[in-house]
C-alpha cells in the first residue's frame, strides 16, 4: 500500500527556508547550507538510514521554489538546482501555476508540471507509484499544503541546532493536526524526529 512520507530539515526555530530565496541563495541567504551540509554530507555515514529513507519513494512531489528560482513564467532552460542526474530517480510532480512540458533527466527522473493542486499532484505521485511510496521533497509551502490536506502518512523532520529567527516554518497554517511519535534520535548535527497519523 503506497504511503505518503515527508521529510524536511529545519532549524530549532522550524524555519525550512528563508523568505528571499533566490539562485545565488536557494534556501535563503541566513539559511544557506547550514540545514544540510553536516549531516547530508559532511558525516552523511552517520546518517546513512535517514538519507537512504528519502531517497527510498518511488514518487515525489515538490513545489516549484524547490524545483527552481523563477518566478512567473518559466525559465525552459532550468531543470533543477541537482545537474544533469537529480537524485530522485523517478517520476517528481511539481507543483505550479503555469503548465510546462515534462522534463526527462539522466537517472529516470522526470519533472511533471501540475498546476491543479496539492490533491491532484498527491493523486498522480501515487499512480506514479505503482504501490511504493510517494514523498513529499519540500518546501516548505508544499509539505504544509500536503499537512493541511490530511495527506501524509509520515512526518520526518529533521532538526538541525541553530535558529533562524524568521522564513517560511513547517506547520504555519496547519490546523488541528494530531500525530504520535515513532522516534527520535540525536546526534551532535541533527536529530531526527518521525511522526505517523493515528
Amino acid at each position: 500500500m503506497t504511503r505518503v512520507t515527508a521529510d524536511m530539515a529545519v532549524s530549532l526555530d522550524l524555519v525550512g527556508a528563508g523568505r528571499d530565496q533566490s539562485r545565488e541563495h536557494p534556501f535563503g541567504p541566513r539559511v544557506g547550507e547550514r540545514l544540510h551540509q553536516a549531516w547530508m554530507f559532511d558525516h552523511a555515514e552517520d546518517h546513512a538510514d535517514e538519507l537512504a529513507a528519502i531517497t527510498q519513494a518511488r514518487a515525489y512531489v515538490m513545489g516549484r521554489h524547490m524545483f527552481g528560482p523563477d518566478r512567473g513564467d518559466w525559465d525552459l532552460s532550468w531543470t533543477g538546482w541537482w545537474g544533469p542526474e537529480p537524485p530522485y530517480h523517478g517520476p517528481v510532480f511539481v507543483l505550479g501555476r503555469e503548465p510546462r512540458e515534462p522534463v526527462e533527466m539522466e537517472g529516470g527522473t522526470t519533472f511533471h508540471f501540475v498546476t491543479d493542486g496539492i490533491d491532484a499532484a498527491v493523486e498522480q505521485a501515487r499512480a506514479a507509484a505503482g504501490g511504493g511510496d510517494v514523498s513529499i521533497a519540500g518546501g516548505v509551502t508544499t509539505l504544509n499544503a500536503a499537512l493541511a490536506a490530511d495527506l501524509v502518512d509520515e512526518l520526518r523532520l529533521h532538526v538541525v541546532p541553530f535558529t533562524v529567527g524568521e522564513g517560511l516554518r513547517v506547520f504555519d497554517g496547519v490546523p488541528d493536526l494530531s500525530l504520535v511519535p515513532v522516534s527520535a534520535r540525536a546526534t551532535p548535527d541533527v536529530t531526527h524526529l518521525t511522526w505517523r497519523r493515528p
